[in-house]
């Protein structure tokens, strides 16, 4: 019994997968585009192209507006079967235009290619294909990496975003190592020639200064003509490629570009390399002059309130900042199937400090609600709506599928679950306001080989990713307690709950040992009012967990 409707994360339905979000309005309408991945897929980016939309009174009430491009309209297809990470801007002749990239497997061609556009009448219309963005002279644009595409309208001017950087090229030993010149040659479709002409353009660098250098990757803009399609001003670095010194040395630029114009300022949210976070710089600028701000969300909450131990798998991630209704949120992606090819759309309210800054949030999963989710008798939430699943140990995606065990969003058929809960495993959920709760209901079953996902397709594992067994992530294991050790021993299998991640416990759900999807209750000692819900496994046996109710 869900009297009124409310907003969580992810906020589209537990089966969409709608990453690298860039949402918009549009005549009263947010937008959300994205890229498409597929519910249990082997690599990024699987499906075509859909888009949702809600009233921007009314963030609760999102619209499937169906398939908006499919992959099989693009001239590279099917030698490139994917389109990553689109942005969609209103031309100044008042149609739609959409921009994006190909690839293959696993990201393999995606920096090689250029930026494609298509076209629509409708924010939400079917798109047709338009072109490639290009030279004057009718060549492809290829100036530095064509990756991940973002476009504002400023003001009547077009301004496109878009790159990708390693660190090949900040390494001292850089030129005279032929193993990184051949990865950087291998990875960008470049030749050696190519890439050593960028290193000496003193011109086309940043900075200008003396030693300073260009380089292939890194964050880049242009300004389109009317057409949408032609290159107006040519393509420049909007921040430095080289980052040593610089107050961009510890969050780098990596990939998913995205520009809003707030006030008379230009705000650039990027994916860093530490490849977990969305972070921003600021500039009066649209092209130049850009001083690192912070990081606004990691989607393993890394850096919240000094935060080093992850709460949640981390890896890629992609979004923007968008206010809606008098409200700015952020909006990014989680990891589920213990990959990063099944990422879900998430947002989160942030506050824009007197000086412009924006301090880190943290994930929730109340979202783009107005305010904590309702906590009362008869009111049940799906188990995969927690913004916190660790077992304290929780491993890197990074373009890879796991086979190791760890606790993780997953499905099978038509039910969506948290699986592989083992002992000790942190389950968080935040915000509720609590309503005269007594008991506390949860959905579970024993995990069994009957009932145990199973990835069968292609498994990939990047070498950046780790195992998730290091010897660090081994460290942060905790031991059992005496207590912990007669329970295991015993077989007891059950949930504690706390009001806080560290606080006391408030009531202690037992389990029985069955495969089959069972509900529990358990008694709990919640004062009304705000708090999370915050449970703790306890057993020998890996469990999974469908629902909680109250």
């Amino acid at each position: 019994m869900n009297e009124k409707r409310q907003a969580y994360n992810p906020f589209l339905p537990v089966d969409e997968y709608i990453p690298d979000g860039e949402p918009h309005i549009f005549d009263g309408r947010v937008y959300l585009y994205g890229s498409h991945d597929r519910e249990g897929g082997y690599t990024f980016c699987m499906e075509d192209y859909v888009t949702y939309s809600a009233p921007v009174c009314d963030l609760t009430d999102w619209r499937y507006e169906g398939v908006i491009y499919k992959a099989c309209n693009d001239p590279d297809y099917p030698v490139k079967k994917y389109m990553y990470a689109p942005d969609v801007v209103r031309g100044n002749d008042g149609r739609y235009y959409l921009y994006y990239c190909m690839s293959g497997d696993y990201g393999v061609g995606g920096y090689t290619g250029a930026i494609k556009v298509a076209v629509c009448d409708s924010p939400c219309g079917e798109f047709r294909f338009l072109g490639t963005v290009q030279n004057p002279d009718g060549t492809p644009m290829k100036k530095y990496v064509c990756f991940d595409p973002a476009v504002i309208n400023d003001n009547g001017v077009i301004r496109l975003y878009y790159g990708t950087q390693y660190d090949y090229e900040e390494r001292e030993d850089f030129e005279e190592n032929p193993d990184y010149i051949l990865q950087e040659m291998e990875m960008f479709g470049r030749t050696k020639e190519e890439i050593f002409a960028y290193r000496q353009d003193k011109e086309s660098s940043l900075n200008g200064k003396e030693g300073d250098c260009d380089s292939i990757m890194g964050a880049a803009t242009l300004v389109l003509c009317d057409d949408m399609l032609t290159v107006k001003e040519p393509p420049k670095h909007i921040i430095p490629y080289r980052v040593k010194n610089t107050g961009f040395a510890a969050h780098p630029f990596f990939e998913g570009a995205s520009m809003r114009k707030v006030g008379d300022k230009y705000y650039f949210v990027y994916s860093s390399f530490q490849n977990h976070e969305l972070c921003y710089a600021t500039s009066d600028y649209p092209d130049r002059d850009f001083t690192f701000g912070g990081t606004i969300v990691s989607n393993g909450d890394i850096g919240y309130e000094g935060r080093t131990i992850k709460h949640n798998m981390t890896g890629t991630t992609h979004g923007s900042i968008i206010e809606i209704n008098h409200q700015w949120y952020v909006f990014y992606h989680r990891l589920t199937h213990k990959s990063d090819y099944s990422r879900q759309a998430c947002a989160e309210k942030i506050k824009f400090e007197r000086d412009g800054s924006i301090r880190q949030v943290e994930i929730t999963s109340c979202g783009l609600n107005d305010g904590p989710l309702i906590a009362k008798a008869g009111y049940e939430y799906s188990a995969v709506i927690a913004c916190i699943v660790t077992n304290g140990h929780m491993p890197h995606g990074c373009n890879s599928i796991y086979r190791d065990a760890f606790p993780n969003v997953s499905h099978k058929g038509d039910d969506r679950f948290i699986a592989e809960i083992e002992h000790n495993t942190l389950i968080g959920y935040k915000y509720f306001v609590f309503d005269s709760v007594k008991t506390i209901k949860l959905t579970v079953r024993v995990e069994s080989d009957r009932n145990r996902v199973l990835y069968e397709g292609p498994v990939r594992v990047d070498e950046r990713s780790g195992s998730g067994n290091t010897e660090n992530d081994i460290s942060e294991r905790k031991a059992l307690t005496d207590d912990e050790e007669h329970n295991v021993l015993h077989e007891k299998i059950s949930f504690e709950v706390r009001l806080a991640e560290d606080g006391p416990i408030v009531g202690e759900i037992e389990l029985s040992d069955c495969e089959e999807w069972t509900t529990f209750e358990g008694m709990v000692s919640v004062p009304d009012g705000e708090h999370g819900l915050f449970l703790t496994y306890k057993g020998s046996r890996k469990v999974q967990l469908l629902t909680v109710g109250f």
